[in-house]
């Protein structure tokens, strides 16, 4: 069965193995996610299953997105966000999904996120560009550089390097190893770092690199 749940992001901290290593690891909130819909092929086109995490007033949700839940009498959820899967038949609406349904130690997973937003940022930080030199007069510093020829083509070519807003995007961490499982407080302990600020909403998957390293 694919594995996926949805949680949120405590924070970083690290851990000691059994032979004393120190492990940089991430704690995340996994759960518990409650089944608010099964899609199927023949009814929708494809195979997905649709979680909700956080219990939420009913007012802070509108009349569609309430009637979702109403539909099988299930407490309305802050988040709903579908995955993909086969197993479709093994899900039931309304059926609670806590984390050890789904991980145990030893699996691998991948973490996606929204990233940590930066703000407009020039192209030294947000590219990594070198900057200019320094002198007295030279007017150039930690501008953009050179746009392109003159008159042929007379444009700038697209994928050029510029200022911008840097940061808030959708990013996904491949293969990460579950640690540790806390069942009673539905925690979910992976090595290393996964997007986004503390708080910020994650969707856990098993890995698509299976057997990779």
């Amino acid at each position: 069965m694919q594995k996926f749940i949805v949680g949120k992001k405590i924070g970083m901290t690290q851990i000691f193995d059994e032979n004393g290593a120190c492990i940089p690891v991430t704690v995340i909130k996994a759960g518990p996610c409650t089944v608010v819909q099964k899609k199927t092929t023949e009814k929708e086109g494809y195979n997905a299953v649709k979680l909700g995490f956080e219990d939420v007033s009913e007012k802070r949700l509108n009349k569609p997105r309430l009637g979702e839940f109403k539909k099988y009498n299930i407490a309305p959820k802050r988040y709903v966000k579908e995955f993909r899967t086969d197993n479709v038949d093994k899900f039931e609406n309304g059926q609670e999904i806590k984390v050890n349904d789904m991980f145990q130690v030893g699996d691998r997973v991948d973490v996606t996120g929204i990233s940590k937003g930066k703000g407009f940022q020039g192209v030294i930080k947000r590219h990594g560009q070198a900057r200019g030199r320094e002198t007295h007069g030279s007017m150039y510093h930690r501008r953009v550089g050179s746009m392109g020829a003159n008159t042929d083509p007379g444009r700038v070519f697209k994928g050029k390097k510029l200022p911008g807003h840097m940061g808030n995007v959708r990013v996904t961490v491949l293969n990460l190893d579950v640690v540790k499982v806390d069942t009673e407080n539905d925690l979910l302990v992976i090595k290393g770092a996964v997007p986004g600020p503390k708080g910020g909403l994650l969707l856990i998957r098993e890995t698509v690199k299976a057997g990779k390293r």
